[in-house]
């Protein structure tokens, strides 16, 4: 830690102070700032130069003027850990929000972390139970993956993040999952329906809650999910357990990169985000995983509201090269009255193929999924040629998958926000409503699992 202190602000531009002629500085390092008043604000190195040093300032830059001291602490942001943070609520700077004392550190987290050495990364390969039909059959979620929800304003993406967060269980082990959840840029009104309802089913108490609120300084957005990121690790990684970091909105996030990036006058990339926004994102996706000989895991859940509802805006497009699927919520079945709005046919899981089956779903897993899938977008193409020509054009065939597609969005993919189904209870009811489709079109499953599950249809 130097103890000089800098009187050289040449420039201040929304949350940066530019500083020119210092000692050398390392990128990250901590930074306090002494306004003319006396009063302290705190900072982070963001750009660092042979003559010149920019600095974020996480509480705002109003007051500061260029006769503030500048003082380069020799350290980068460290997040107390310890296992008191779970059942705690925090800002998005890490200091307690919920009136409670400060954590008592076991350990100080560097915050920026690094992604899984590949070397070390082990294959996910443990079947997540979510209780919700549509992704447990069709973009099943693995411990240790990364699977974004792909939604847009006004869809009920935090009921569905809460669901899962309430209810994701490994099969036949009562194994419970930490939560970790990081909000940023939220309102006050999501804030306290995500409080209100964690605190209501008791989820609270296995939960760390990360909130950077919309009225928060946007800068300070741009460390939250490394401080989730840091605590999600210690919790897995140095005490065993099975972290769900949820992060809501992704798209905060990234409009607060732009912003930075604006102010320290950037070449933007595409509609105006900085071009190193795939790497940052990287950064913070690839910290999830499971790691060799430990026996914790983090297993994320982006949330990403798509501006526009356009699945190829930058954030969603490169969300969707880095992460291992996506789960694409429809404003169409929302309007419908169906919960959860859940599209199936542009969701993905793409570790769901190795990660399915006889011995850790069931047997039929496979087929069903693909049968479902198969049928309902046949049955979604055939409702825009029923538009034109009406159904008396239709076959018989046709008019079974048309009846279907009614069937699985009202039967298979709407249920109640307290429902939990097992993959058992899923798979029967898929069997049920294939009932409705004559064997002979059924041409996904084989005659041996029909035999042996098609009493279910009965």
């Amino acid at each position: 830690m130097t103890s000089k202190e800098y009187k050289t602000i040449t420039d201040i531009k929304g949350p940066l102070v530019f500083l020119e002629k210092t000692e050398p500085v390392a990128y990250g390092e901590i930074v306090t700032i002494r306004l003319s008043d006396g009063s302290m604000k705190n900072g982070q190195v963001l750009d660092t130069s042979d003559d010149a040093v920019i600095v974020q300032v996480f509480e705002g830059t109003e007051a500061i003027d260029r006769q503030a001291g500048v003082k380069f602490l020799g350290d980068v942001f460290k997040l107390p850990v310890s296992r008191d943070l779970v059942g705690r609520i925090l800002d998005g700077a890490g200091r307690p929000r919920d009136g409670g004392p400060d954590i008592v550190a076991e350990e100080k987290a560097d915050i920026i972390g690094a992604a899984i050495n590949p070397y070390s990364r082990q294959s996910p390969h443990d079947f997540i139970q979510t209780g919700v039909s549509a992704i447990d059959c069709c973009t099943t979620l693995v411990r240790g993956q990364k699977l974004p929800i792909f939604s847009a304003s006004g869809l009920p993406h935090n009921d569905i993040a809460l669901q899962i967060a309430r209810q994701a269980k490994l099969k036949d082990s009562d194994e419970e999952f930490i939560v970790v959840f990081c909000a940023m840029g939220i309102t006050a009104e999501e804030y306290n329906f995500f409080r209100t309802d964690l605190e209501r089913t008791g989820a609270l108490e296995n939960a760390v809650l990360f909130v950077n609120l919309a009225d928060d300084p946007a800068v300070e957005r741009l460390i939250t999910p490394r401080l989730a990121l840091t605590a999600a690790e210690y919790l897995a990684f140095e005490h065993d357990y099975h972290v769900l970091v949820i992060y809501t909105d992704m798209t905060n996030y990234c409009d607060s990169l732009r912003q930075i990036g604006a102010a320290r006058e950037e070449v933007p990339g595409r509609r105006g985000y900085p071009g190193y926004m795939y790497t940052d994102l990287a950064m913070l996706y690839e910290r999830a995983g499971i790691v060799k000989g430990k026996k914790g895991s983090i297993t994320q859940f982006p949330i990403l509201t798509m501006p526009g509802d356009d699945i190829t805006h930058p954030i969603p497009d490169l969300s969707g090269y880095i992460t291992e699927g996506q789960i694409v919520i429809s404003r169409e079945l929302h309007q419908a009255g169906i919960y959860p709005p859940i599209n199936v046919l542009p969701s993905l899981s793409r570790l769901m193929g190795g990660c399915i089956g006889e011995k850790t779903t069931r047997d039929d897993h496979k087929k069903v999924s693909d049968q479902m899938y198969a049928a309902y977008a046949e049955g979604r193409e055939l409702r825009g040629l029923v538009a034109i020509v009406g159904e008396d054009a239709l076959n018989e065939r046709d008019l079974q998958l048309l009846k279907f597609s009614d069937i699985f969005e009202d039967k298979f993919l709407r249920q109640d926000r307290d429902e939990d189904r097992t993959i058992d209870e899923t798979l029967d009811l898929c069997w049920n409503l294939m009932s409705s489709i004559d064997e002979k079109y059924l041409v996904r499953l084989d005659r041996e699992l029909i035999d042996k599950y098609g009493q279910h249809t009965e």
